[in-house]
């Protein structure tokens, strides 16, 4: 798909003044070069009016759809078959204090264009139709061979333009494998309160895509080094130094970053950054729950219950739809559940696992596993592979889908006369218990009205 895009557009600008006058620059470049696999979105620039050349792309029947356009930044956005491309005008930047949008843009040379970027190796063009690497700083190989990461300015200039760059940088330093040019770092920890005038929102993206990394725990290390974390998770930071019993061989910090390296995401519904997210935050509610008995023993009485709001909570700051909030937190909260898992579980005891963990059961149990790795290993620890065994076992001789209430809500209320309220939801919660234990069939209706009539009488007895 984005060959076949790009040829088009060469095919589309070939024998016309823009041909040869246009270059594929940033990531495309960049992870070409690399070896990596190629981004689903492409940058074009030119020295020229970049919004007259999406318009004269639409009008050749290239581009999709008429351009968006940004006249105030010279850059147009199109579509070509599914590729997203930007078009940008080479252009030269200047900054109010309090903002990271450009006060001023100009048109410029590719040369002062490379210098306004973020780091030197995003600086190098490739000519869309002739394929020749154009380097206009003189140094982008040069930085890609060595893998080294650097700002084409001084960096107190570059980040202090765009603070969000300080993020990326630490996001890029982690997935490429590349070093962090010092001077950089030094700018980043003189200059990381800044990051504040950035708005969550973007803060957010770019924290997700380093969540989304298999580096994502080095890259929050980073964070933390760089003083960028201290500016928008501060939840965060009582796990550092926060020391735990003796089945841990790190602090809360240590010990989470090691679940978040070893949780394995593949094959998940769920995304993997979310669940890198969860490994993170498991353990959040240690520091608020830490208590040291007389004779020194360290324990957390329910961390989980309380990280599972301190999750939820600083999720919500940092804008993740309601969803996310709700699968973390959830994953939070029932993590130490499979932890306690021995083989003198009843089945109704599994049952009551795979119904409370419902979509999110293998999530948590790849969360519980990467939890036992960053323990100490010469501590005995729940066989998760033998707790799969037994949910194997038990979802084999009944469906999950059978473990529900014989009655629904509504004949509940009909049978008795009530109307709706919390009641005929603890009705029918009790009748699905009774299902889980075993104790009720869930088609047997008359059974279920006398456990019900049961529970009534006993709850409006407790209330008299």
């Amino acid at each position: 798909m984005l060959e076949s895009a790009l040829q088009r557009l060469r095919d589309g600008l070939a024998d016309t003044p823009y041909e040869g006058k246009v270059y594929l620059v940033g990531g495309y470049v960049r992870d070409k070069l690399l070896g990596r696999p190629l981004p689903s979105d492409v940058d074009l620039v030119l020295e020229g009016d970049a919004l007259a050349l999406a318009q004269f792309l639409y009008e050749r029947g290239v581009a999709s759809h008429p351009p968006v356009t940004f006249p105030r930044f010279g850059t147009a956005m199109v579509h070509v078959d599914d590729l997203a491309v930007e078009l940008v005008t080479a252009r030269a930047e200047s900054y109010h204090d309090t903002s990271r949008k450009p006060a001023q843009v100009q048109p410029a040379t590719l040369y002062e264009d490379a210098l306004r970027r973020d780091f030197t190796v995003n600086t190098l063009l490739e000519n869309l139709h002739t394929g020749e690497i154009v380097d206009p700083l003189g140094v982008g190989l040069q930085d890609l061979q060595a893998k080294r990461l650097r700002t084409p300015r001084d960096p107190r200039e570059t980040f202090y333009e765009d603070p969000l760059r300080m993020l990326r940088a630490v996001r890029f330093a982690v997935q490429l494998g590349f070093t962090l040019d010092p001077a950089a770092a030094d700018a980043i920890r003189a200059q990381a309160e800044r990051l504040r005038i950035v708005s969550i929102e973007r803060i957010q993206t770019e924290f997700t895509r380093l969540m989304d990394s298999p580096q994502a725990a080095a890259g929050l290390q980073m964070l933390l080094e760089m003083r960028l974390l201290a500016q928008f998770a501060e939840p965060l930071l009582p796990m550092v130094g926060c020391t735990q019993n003796d089945y841990h061989l790190y602090d809360v910090w240590g010990h989470s970053l090691k679940t978040v390296e070893g949780v394995d995401p593949t094959g998940l519904a769920m995304p993997a950054w979310e669940l890198r997210l969860a490994a993170l935050l498991h353990d959040v509610g240690k520091p608020a729950t830490r208590t040291v008995d007389a004779d020194g023993a360290v324990h957390f009485y329910e961390h989980d219950r309380v990280g599972a709001e301190i999750a939820r909570n600083w999720l919500r700051a940092l804008r993740y739809p309601t969803a996310t909030l709700e699968r973390v937190s959830k994953l939070v909260r029932m993590h130490m559940r499979p932890g306690f898992y021995t083989p003198q579980w009843s089945d109704a005891a599994v049952r009551r696992l795979i119904r409370d963990a419902g979509e999110l059961l293998e999530p948590l149990l790849r969360l519980v596993e990467a939890d036992i790795r960053a323990q100490r290993h010469d501590v005995a620890h729940a066989d998760i592979a033998a707790l799969r065994a037994r949910i194997a076992q038990v979802q084999a001789a009944q469906s999950p889908a059978r473990w529900r209430s014989p009655l629904t809500g509504e004949q509940i209320m009909r049978h008795f006369g009530l109307k709706p309220s919390p009641l005929v939801g603890q009705i029918k919660r009790h009748l699905e218990e009774q299902v889980i234990e075993g104790a009720l069939q869930p088609d047997d209706t008359e059974h279920a009205l006398r456990l019900a009539e049961a529970y009534l009488r006993e709850a409006r007895g407790a209330s008299s």
